[in-house]
């Protein structure tokens, strides 16, 4: 999940004789540097995390450098992004071997990439500042939040990006209108995760489209409920983070090697507390998740397909309706 706001770009990233994984920034200096020693104690190899601020400029970088790339792995695709990456085919096809670790409800069809984390995008607030929650799409559009929402470029951002669709699987068609009117709240539209939160911290902000684990995240960190997801009633919306190999990676077997370890007790332990997300495997979770995430009821989805079909007809929407 993108999780710290201070960027900390690993020293080896321009050692191409590594195995080379692109990324985000939250993931390098977060889960990275659990997974960097335990890949190079395993397999005698390092591993560089190269990040691009957040997934989307990471997939949109290697869809630039195409064959000529040095990225062996792209790390933290969601569901949507990966319908990208498959347009341009520019993963390779693998089934871990320990595919079977996986919940069953969230292995895919076909392995062009393999899920190693998820969660619900959820909207965020600060409880100091916000003393009646939103707890409705309807209800973000309360003139009492004027100015005081921040959301991520779904052009940009995988987080975003989620948001845009979840508007979508609420309103169909007429999702346009539902961001004609929101934009009036917008504070602004950032180009990721990070930099929103960052803006909710500092206090800028006082909701932005996060994850709902955030309660969790609040207590862990600030021993307190600063910051708490809201469940909203029209149900909410799930997204899947996912590893893949990039069909131009020249060290294929080492490339095999981290997505086995991806789906390890070692990593899917450290999911909760480094990603805010959680394990796709059936390890254990930690005490703060089982208090401090509130349960979903009502769980929304857009057939892949219709993803596929409409998504640039979708942002070229948006777009147009926010003016952009």
């Amino acid at each position: 999940m993108k999780r710290l706001v201070i960027i900390l770009i690993l020293a080896t990233v321009l050692s191409f004789s590594n195995l080379v994984v692109y990324t985000y920034d939250s993931m390098v200096s977060g889960l990275a540097k659990d997974i960097a020693p335990i890949f190079e104690s395993l397999y005698g190899e390092k591993v560089s995390f190269v990040s691009f601020g957040d997934a989307g400029k990471a997939l949109s970088r290697l869809i630039i450098e195409g064959e000529k790339t040095k990225a062996d792995i792209i790390l933290g695709l969601d569901q949507n992004l990966l319908l990208k990456a498959e347009k341009y085919g520019i993963l390779m096809k693998y089934k871990p071997v320990n595919y079977t670790k996986i919940k069953e409800t969230l292995r895919p069809k076909e392995y062009l990439a393999t899920p190693f984390d998820y969660g619900s995008i959820a909207i965020v607030y600060n409880t100091e500042t916000v003393k009646n929650p939103p707890k409705s799409f309807k209800d973000l559009l309360d003139p009492r939040f004027k100015r005081k929402i921040v959301v991520e470029d779904p052009r940009t951002s995988s987080t975003g990006l989620s948001f845009l669709l979840w508007t979508v699987a609420v309103y169909g068609e007429k999702f346009t209108d539902y961001w004609k009117k929101l934009k009036e709240n917008l504070l602004t539209i950032t180009s990721g995760w990070d930099e929103a939160f960052e803006m909710l911290e500092r206090g800028e902000a006082d909701i932005m489209v996060s994850y709902l684990t955030d309660g969790a995240y609040s207590y862990y960190y600030y021993k307190s409920a600063k910051f708490l997801p809201t469940v909203m009633k029209e149900g909410m919306f799930v997204q899947i983070e996912y590893v893949g190999i990039v069909k131009y990676t020249k060290k294929l077997e080492l490339a095999k090697r981290f997505i086995e370890l991806m789906l390890s007790d070692y990593v899917q332990e450290k999911i909760p507390l480094r990603q805010w997300m959680f394990p796709v495997t059936d390890v254990k979770l930690p005490e703060v998740f089982q208090k401090y995430v509130p349960k979903v009821e009502k769980m929304l989805e857009l057939d892949p397909k219709e993803v596929s079909k409409n998504l640039d007809k979708w942002i070229s929407e948006w777009e147009e309706a926010l003016g952009m």
